[in-house]
């Protein structure tokens, strides 16, 4: 089986999304050479790549870009020169990896094929709550059994595979509504300001709601700025409520999505080409306050 042939398997596979020229496409390699083996990772990091090369695949579908510009050029755009770029292009020439990326495709799946993983591996999958007022790209949780703060905490570091985590609440406090959330930062959704409905409008306005009128608990976001959703929290948790926030970080949350990817890639390609699921791994270390 051609990289090419894998690819179609996938895209055939997701939503077709009409006149599409986002950064789904080949970032490097050629895609017309035999298949040897795929590996399927959230980030192109250099240890992914070597982690590749090891198990001898060829082939290397990710999720996020690969040389550090927004835009995802498959090669380097900035007004100087990058001696990174160069050793990392390098080493992906050299073995002759074929990388390929899977974003927008992924998040236009129904359901998210990012978060349905998140959900899977988090063992989370039969508690979702269906609600009709819910903010975009967010899935609220009931647990069965409450857990503590601190339970919590340890538990997604160890389901997520993190060094650690930055966390807001009390460690004895019960948590058993979660909303899990995208990204907070600034027109992350749409244009943040003034509504003609008079209000003012934004994603952390939006989960903000969801907490209010559905008394949850904790949130769960990818990437986080502190003056809004987590200054609120910060709030309420000083006005004694139960509230926290996980700051779990972008790469870290989904993660989980690319181990489920490698999951429907496999049962795709069936036995034809064998399938790998590389973590990145958390890129932080913790020092605690002794």
């Amino acid at each position: 089986m051609k990289n090419s042939e894998v690819i179609k398997k996938i895209l055939d596979y997701h939503p077709c999304i009409d006149n599409y020229t986002g950064c789904d496409e080949f970032k490097c390699g050629d895609p017309e050479k035999e298949c040897t083996g795929i590996a399927v990772a959230l980030v192109p990091t250099v240890e992914v790549i070597q982690k590749a090369i090891e198990l001898h695949c060829n082939l290397l579908i990710v999720h996020e870009p690969i040389f550090y510009q927004t835009p995802d050029y498959p090669e380097w755009k900035g007004a100087f020169g990058n001696s990174v770029y160069e050793e990392k292009r390098s080493l992906l020439e050299k073995n002759g990896i074929t990388v390929w990326r899977d974003h927008d495709h992924m998040h236009i799946h129904q359901p998210d094929a990012i978060f349905a993983g998140v959900l899977k591996y988090l063992g989370w999958e039969n508690y979702e709550v269906q609600t009709g007022n819910m903010a975009p790209i967010s899935y609220l949780v009931e647990l069965p059994e409450p857990m503590k703060v601190k339970e919590l905490n340890e538990y997604l570091i160890s389901k997520i595979g993190m060094n650690g985590m930055r966390y807001i609440g009390r460690d004895g406090d019960l948590i058993k509504k979660i909303l899990i959330a995208a990204h907070l930062y600034p027109n992350g959704f749409g244009e943040d300001g003034m509504g003609s409905d008079g209000f003012y409008h934004d994603y952390a306005m939006d989960l903000m709601q969801v907490m209010e009128e559905q008394n949850v608990d904790a949130l769960i976001p990818g990437e986080i700025i502190e003056w809004t959703i987590l200054y609120y929290i910060r709030d309420a948790i000083a006005l004694g409520k139960t509230k926290a926030c996980f700051n779990v970080g972008h790469f870290c949350l989904e993660e989980l999505g690319m181990k489920y990817a490698a999951d429907w890639i496999r049962e795709l390609v069936t036995d034809a080409v064998d399938v790998q699921y590389i973590p990145t791994r958390d890129a932080f270390n913790y020092c605690a306050n002794m």
